[in-house]
């Protein structure tokens, strides 16, 4: 069976492969690959610069004609890799097997030697898979959740002025504003990205145990921890971790998949309280034609994106909350386990991002229903109870708490005349009275953070 969207075991490659396919260019096989050869041929770059002395006499000239190699990678070099790899057996030596067959048809047989020179596997690996995961963060996750932020700020600013009833264990409270209930998700949102600005990307590159024992016996005189920090910080646009084992301790990898963890919590609580103003009736959705809400009940049109978003946050959390938890774990100076869990540190971005395009478009179909609102309102004049009795108290009237109490709480329907009828009740200034009847719950709704 050939491998397509249809076939595709994994439905971030398959059913949602309109929403992921930008991600492959980090993610895949091929991006793992591409994204080694370019590690590989800036450290050659990086070795004639300083220089080694056996590396004086290449020309700089040559310096852009191997970075081309990088930016003309195509399936087909990935593939010749791969069918290199089938011989050794050893993914990174594939690479630079490739390599120095490219040296060969520029001119540079002379120094192949110096490709991935004092170098073990993981020196590749911890550059190039914290450098994926950087670029597809920066380029393509951040823009798509910095879109979600500017709609909740739409909604927000659109729906500032809309009296609420809140609901707190389930039960009329306190009315609030709709759009101070949804600039409470931006306010969130924008903190953790705040946090994700400042996350490091954190990447291993110091020979085969960490101490650049080769390239310190083949060239005491050379400051390698200084060349090394220049490389991986200045050139790759990384930050170096030092002292390490054989491998990246992937404390800064952990940190960053909790803070997307923390994000994505934030948009499954977002995600379950749409979903829920919907029930009530809120929102309507627009009817996009041609859609079926159910296969039995042809009036259904249900919260999809939502559950959708729900569903793929949940997903990716659990991958983030694993990866986190075993990453920064290897046996003394290194085991495996390591490599086979960072191929698939894409898996849960996929379906982020899967997620957020279901947001953005569940979003765009939503539709006020303000007569429900007002409706919710106009039902439950026992949440106003609160502000009587605030009054009360600032006014030293005995047991104000007690009194609105035994009228709220028995089984006598709370209306607009029958608080009327309890404040006239009371022995209290008329100017006063007057005042409390003011208070409704369209009105009680305290600050508006949007203005």
């Amino acid at each position: 069976m050939e491998l397509n969207a249809l076939t595709a075991i994994s439905p971030v490659d398959g059913r949602y492969r309109r929403h992921t396919a930008d991600l492959a260019e980090f993610f895949s096989e091929f991006g793992l690959i591409k994204y080694r050869v370019h590690v590989e041929i800036e450290y050659f770059i990086a070795l004639c610069q300083h220089p080694l002395p056996q590396l004086e006499s290449v020309d700089a000239s040559v310096y852009g004609k191997l970075r081309q190699i990088v930016v003309e990678f195509s399936e087909a070099d990935a593939l010749e890799i791969k069918k290199i790899e089938s011989t050794t057996n050893h993914d990174v030596k594939a690479v630079e097997y490739f390599i120095k067959k490219r040296f060969d048809t520029l001119g540079l047989e002379p120094y192949k030697e110096f490709i991935h020179f004092g170098l073990t596997s993981q020196d590749i690996n911890n550059t190039a898979i914290p450098l994926q995961l950087k670029h597809a963060i920066e380029s393509e996750y951040i823009p798509a959740l910095n879109q979600i932020e500017a709609l909740l700020m739409d909604m927000a600013e659109a729906w500032k002025d809309i009296p609420m009833l809140a609901k707190t264990h389930g039960q009329p409270a306190s009315p609030t504003l709709l759009g101070k209930e949804i600039l409470v998700f931006h306010e969130r949102l924008t903190q953790q990205v705040n946090m994700l600005d400042s996350v490091r990307y954190g990447a291993k590159f110091g020979g085969a145990t960490g101490n650049m024992n080769a390239h310190h016996i083949a060239y005491p005189e050379i400051d390698w921890i200084k060349f090394a920090n220049n490389f991986v910080d200045n050139t790759l646009g990384l930050r170096r971790s030092y002292p390490t084992t054989q491998i990246e301790h992937y404390d800064d990898m952990a940190a960053l998949f909790d803070n997307l963890k923390r994000i994505n919590t934030i948009l499954i609580d977002f995600s379950r309280d749409i979903w829920q103003y919907i029930s009530m009736g809120y929102f309507k959705q627009k009817i996009v034609k041609g859609e079926v809400g159910s296969s039995a009940m042809p009036h259904k049109v249900n919260p999809i994106d939502f559950e959708n978003a729900e569903g793929n946050l949940g997903i990716a959390n659990a991958l983030y909350e694993y990866l986190s938890a075993k990453l920064p774990i290897s046996r003394l100076q290194r085991d495996l386990t390591d490599s086979t869990v960072l191929r698939n540190v894409g898996v849960p971005v996929g379906h982020g991002f899967i997620a957020l395009k279901s947001l953005e478009k569940g979003i765009g179909k939503l539709e006020l229903n303000q007569a429900n609102i007002e409706y919710d309102l106009d039902q439950n004049w026992a949440v106003v109870s609160e502000a009587i009795q605030t009054i009360l108290r600032r006014e030293a009237y005995p047991e104000p708490y007690e009194a609105l109490k035994a009228l709220t709480r028995g089984n006598q329907e709370i209306t607009q005349e029958s608080l009327k009828v309890f404040i006239d009740g009371l022995e209290i200034s008329d100017a006063l009275k007057a005042q409390m009847k003011k208070i409704t719950p369209f009105n009680y709704t305290g600050i508006n953070p949007l203005k």
